[in-house]
């Protein structure tokens, strides 16, 4: 049996990284993540973030790398990350999450990740590129 596939964006806009509280399932309320969502039969990993971006943050990304690796979910699922620049747009949360951060370097404990989220977060910041603000 083929996991089902969760996709995730470690956004990156100025040289930050932006960070998502969950709101739902209440056994994840509270935590924060990478945002994104499950991939879609037909789609590639790639579509799959853009679109779930674009749902739950209303912004336009461009995918840039996957980050090396999965990691287990609940059971039946995988999480799957690529590297993505913000294109357009302010996010907002607008499904799945109550409150956006955006984190510098060296700030990625200030929030409290998600379990399984820790080890691409970890990958994602030390790929966070410089830049300055938009």
């Amino acid at each position: 049996m083929n996991d089902r596939v969760v996709v995730a964006g470690a956004v990156y806009d100025g040289g930050r990284l932006l960070a998502a509280r969950r709101s739902a399932p209440p056994e994840l309320a509270g935590r924060w993540e990478l945002p994104g969502g499950k991939l879609e039969p037909g789609e590639s990993g790639e579509q799959a973030l853009v679109r779930e971006l674009r749902e739950e943050l209303g912004v336009e990304t461009e995918p840039l790398e996957r980050i090396p690796g999965e990691w287990p979910l609940k059971p039946g699922y995988v999480l799957r990350v690529w590297t993505a620049r913000l294109v357009s747009g302010v996010p907002a949360p607008l499904q799945d999450h109550d409150e956006l951060r955006w984190l510098g370097p060296g700030e990625s404990d200030a929030v409290d990740w998600l379990d399984q989220d820790l080890p691409a977060v970890a990958e994602a910041m030390r790929r966070l590129p410089d830049g300055a603000p938009r």
